[in-house]
Order: structure tokens, then C-alpha cells, then sequence
């Protein structure tokens, strides 16, 4: 038997208005998951621990079935594993985005942010904007590392752990008040905005009609992480394929193997049905007993508050993953158990997660089941099923 969890990012939603009082998951086209659905297990599961934030970092650790309450140092340190950074214990590492601040305010404290993945910038656009900011302000005490598109990493020697807000939380905010209270850590912020907004790579993006890259904007604070392996954990030995690096991270962590696929990039235009081969090839041709395919579109469509292109990742999901995923493992006559989620909701109307439980389907190639319901987040509630710890779904999964 083998294993496969497709993970959604913020696929989970609230129904809109604007789509009958669907959900986007409910409104889209998903052809193979209204297959599956009415063989699978369709259900609830909770994977933001009471009192937690709902972030990918708390939410993929407990689908992939490690407590946040335990295992949870802060989400950058976690990237700081796929980036290859060694943090020393005194270390404190922060997620470095690079945003999109308005320009027309000259104080920094007024400025609005506008979008928190400027345009979903690509990594060597990025690169070369990071480097500016490095070559200022890096110094004995702060490091700057290049991860991928607007996610980067900024190490504190001898540092704290400080509140920060994250950007994709107050969007559309004047930013004043979510600066963070340390002196060092605001003023870098304020001196970036100095050295990108003329860049010349901010420039042609502005000519090109694209959100300049323009400042730096420090959250996810947190210590060097300490995770149990999941193949001894788990008797499975796994694969984890993603574009982003916190999923990365998790898999150095806990001890999965990181496929990288050409052409994954976290955006809406990812290559979709290369992550599904990726997993096919690790599970059937290479041995491993468990994949993990994450793919970030949804959450970043519905950061983007645009509806339209959620469904469409979700279409995208279903079509070249899920569906390529299904039909090679029946073409090859092979047993598998599947189980496809998302972390947490990005709502379309709040534009950044919440923690509500999510829908969750458990189809088994072996075992199919008798339902009428379909999956999307009214059918998981309406038919009982509900996991309140998320870290614990993976038993079911893996059938312990």
C-alpha cells in the first residue's frame, strides 16, 4: 500500500455571494474528486491547535502529523532548514518578505501595504533586489538569505523572539502601528524602502504595469527546530514535494526527502502535473511508501482576494494532480490510500487564514465506501465525520 496526502494550501473558503452562495471548492469543476467523493470518507479535521495562529507552519506540521504544540519553534526557522541556513541555538531567525508598499506617502509609518508577494516576484528578480538590501544593511549581527519568490530569510545572532505581524494580515492597512517595536529591526524596514523604490528592477516593473518590490518586512519570528523523524515515527519512508520553502524546511526536519520539480513555482501557473509525476515516479519507481504534494495557488489566490483565480487552482488541483495521481496508480493496477485537504482557509473575504477545521477526503483504492456526499466544506460538516486534533489524521491515513 502506498500513501499520498495532496495538500490544497487555503483551498478551505466561505461561501460567496457572487458564486450562489457557494464555496469556491463547491463552485469549481473538480471532475475526479466528485469521483472519488462518494467512495471515500469525506469529514472535518481541526489542524490549528486551540490558541494558535492559523498559519501553513502550525497547519502543515499537524497534517503531516506532528503536534504544534510541541514541535512548533516559529515558522522561519523551519525555512531556514530548506534554505540550508545552520542557526546556532542563540540564534533567531525572521521570514523576510519582500513587499509592496504605496508610494505616495513620504513617511514610511503612513505608507499602505499593498501586496505582500509583490506580484508573486520571481526569485531571481528578487535575488537581486535582496542583495541590495544586503549589501547595506547586513552587518556582524544580521544576516540576509535568498529563499524563493518574495519569501527570504533574515537571521538574528544572539537575537529574541519579538511579535511581528504578517503582511498578508493586514492588507490594504496603513502600516504604522504593525511596524515592529524594536529600533533595529523597524529602521532596517524603513532604510530598504530607500534602497528598492528607484531600483532599477523596481523601475521596469512599474513601466511593465507589475507592484514594485519596495520594502522588506520582517514576521514569523522563531528559535532552531528539533523534529522527531517521520520515517522512524511513522515506519514510512517519504518524499516531500513543494515550491515554498517552509514545506521544505519541515520535510529537512523531519527527515523526507525534497523533490524539486522544474517549472514549481507557488504561484497560480505552477507545473501542476510535474509535482504529480514527481509522486507517482518516488512511490511506484523509487520505493518510497509516502508522498506529500503541496501546492500553494489556492493561498495565494485568496490572499489575492480574487476569486476567479482560486477556482481555478482548485480546477488546476484536480485536474493535473489529483486526477494524474488516480489514473496512474489504476493504470499500474497498484493499492494506494489517498488524502486530500487543505491546511487551513484562506477566505476571499478576509484575504488571510482563519482557523476554521477543514474538509478532508480519505479515499482507499481498496476499500471503496458507499456516500452521497460530495466534497467541499458543507458535505465534510454534514456528514459527521470530525478530527478535532490534526496531527492525529495521519494515523487514519496510515491506518494505526
Amino acid at each position: 500500500m502506498k500513501y499520498v496526502v495532496v495538500l490544497g494550501d487555503g483551498m478551505a473558503d466561505y461561501p460567496l455571494d457572487e458564486i450562489g452562495g457557494k464555496t469556491p471548492l463547491e463552485y469549481a469543476k473538480t471532475e475526479t474528486l466528485d469521483r472519488l467523493a462518494p467512495l471515500s470518507e469525506v469529514g472535518l479535521v481541526h489542524t490549528i491547535p486551540e490558541g494558535m495562529s492559523p498559519g501553513s507552519d502550525t497547519a502543515n506540521l499537524s497534517v503531516i502529523g506532528y503536534d504544534p504544540k510541541i514541535y512548533y519553534s516559529g515558522r522561519s526557522p523551519l525555512e531556514a532548514l530548506s534554505i540550508g541556513v545552520d542557526m546556532e541555538t542563540t540564534d533567531i531567525s525572521f521570514r523576510c518578505n519582500i513587499v509592496t508598499l504605496s508610494e505616495d506617502e513620504e513617511e514610511y509609518e503612513k505608507k499602505t501595504i499593498i501586496d505582500h508577494s509583490s506580484g508573486e516576484i520571481s526569485t531571481e528578480d528578487a535575488a537581486v533586489l535582496l542583495q541590495a538590501v544586503k549589501d547595506a544593511l547586513e552587518d556582524d549581527e544580521y544576516k540576509y538569505y535568498v529563499g524563493t519568490s518574495y519569501r527570504h530569510l533574515t537571521i538574528w545572532k544572539n537575537g529574541k523572539v519579538l511579535p511581528l505581524t504578517p503582511p498578508h494580515d493586514i492588507l490594504t492597512k496603513v502600516i504604522g502601528e504593525y511596524l515592529p517595536e524594536d529600533e533595529k529591526l523597524r529602521e532596517m524596514m524603513k532604510k530598504s524602502y530607500d534602497i528598492l523604490a528607484n531600483h532599477p528592477i523596481n523601475i521596469e516593473r512599474k513601466k511593465n504595469g507589475l507592484n514594485p518590490a519596495n520594502s522588506i518586512w520582517f514576521w514569523g519570528a522563531g528559535t532552531r527546530p528539533a523534529l522527531s523523524s517521520f520515517e522512524e515515527k511513522n515506519n514510512k519512508k517519504g518524499v516531500m514535494i513543494s515550491a515554498v520553502d517552509l514545506l521544505k524546511g519541515i520535510a529537512v526536519g523531519a527527515g523526507l526527502t525534497n523533490i524539486e520539480v522544474p517549472g514549481a513555482n507557488g504561484g497560480l501557473h505552477t507545473n501542476y502535473k510535474g509535482k504529480a509525476d514527481a509522486a507517482v515516479k518516488a512511490l511506484l519507481d523509487d520505493g518510497y511508501d509516502f508522498a506529500y504534494i503541496h501546492v500553494e495557488a489556492p493561498d495565494e489566490m485568496g490572499h489575492q482576494g480574487s476569486m476567479e483565480r482560486k477556482i481555478q487552482a482548485i480546477e488546476f488541483l484536480d485536474d493535473q494532480v489529483i486526477k494524474t495521481v488516480v489514473e496512474e496508480f489504476e493504470a499500474r493496477g497498484e493499492d494506494f490510500r489517498m488524502l486530500v485537504l487543505p491546511d487551513h482557509p484562506t477566505p476571499i473575504v478576509l484575504r488571510t487564514h482563519s482557523s476554521d477545521p477543514v474538509p478532508y477526503l480519505l479515499y482507499d483504492s481498496t476499500a471503496h465506501k458507499e456516500s452521497v456526499l460530495k466534497y467541499n466544506e458543507k458535505d465534510a460538516k454534514a456528514g459527521g465525520k470530525f478530527v478535532p486534533e490534526g496531527h492525529k489524521l495521519i494515523d487514519i491515513l496510515f491506518e494505526k
